[in-house]
């Protein structure tokens, strides 16, 4: 619970700073161009570090388990600040779009503080990555969650491999891999699909894993009880 007055503080001083984009960008040798603020180097001083960002995601998971939520009182104040003018999440969730997995009110977090990618099923499709760069090398973000929940619909009708109408069979090669590996029970192959999205995350995308050498960002998995309300983090 210590951990969330030192990030708001922290949270609080970078938003009047703007400049970190091409820092992050220039760091990392992607040769996109953008303009360099003369205040990116306090911009970065006051960032978390990828251990405390996963820290006050779990320290808000636990403050919603057991009811003590502060996060609504403070959207009311990132709405005053008129947030709308930029914005600096301290971490990025690729979550599944299940409506029983509202992320910010999961992680007690605020306006501006998530920068969350959903998709049926949580995989780490091109369109995902590309997003997740994004959240990552351009916004900020210290950590990259991929949350896996129970009672997951997209895992159950990859196991069951029956016909289904439009386009949704397209999500199954994305969690086939998992399925293959975990069998059939639905919780084994919902924590298997995660750890399997973290790997392809960690993989795939040369601009994350670029930040991952360089200790700026970590890629984490955890699974969500929509049962309990409880996250758990979970071992590669």
């Amino acid at each position: 619970m210590a951990m969330q007055p030192a990030l708001s503080s922290r949270l609080s001083r970078r938003r009047f700073l703007t400049g970190a984009v091409a820092a992050g960008v220039a760091g990392l040798g992607t040769g996109l161009s953008l303009p360099l603020h003369p205040s990116a180097r306090a911009w970065a001083q006051a960032l978390p570090t990828p251990d405390e960002a996963l820290k006050a995601l779990m320290d808000g998971n636990q403050r919603f388990v057991t009811g003590t939520m502060t996060s609504f009182e403070r959207d009311k104040e990132m709405l005053r600040q008129k947030t709308a003018l930029r914005q600096t999440p301290f971490a990025a969730i690729l979550s599944c779009a299940d409506s029983r997995v509202p992320v910010e009110i999961v992680f007690d977090q605020t306006i501006g503080d998530l920068f969350v990618a959903r998709v049926a099923g949580n995989v780490a499709s091109p369109e995902m990555i590309a997003s997740l760069e994004y959240g990552t090398i351009v916004l900020g973000a210290r950590v990259l969650m991929v949350l896996g929940h129970s009672a997951c619909g997209a895992v159950t009708a990859t196991i069951a491999a029956r016909a289904v109408p439009g386009q949704i069979s397209g999500l199954y090669s994305f969690i086939r891999p998992a399925v293959d590996q975990a069998g059939t029970d639905p919780e084994a192959a919902s924590k298997a699909n995660v750890k399997y999205q973290v790997g392809l995350l960690r993989r795939a995308s040369p601009v994350i894993a670029g930040l991952i050498g360089e200790k700026k960002c970590r890629v984490v998995g955890a699974y969500y009880d929509v049962a309990s309300g409880a996250v758990t983090l979970l071992e590669p």
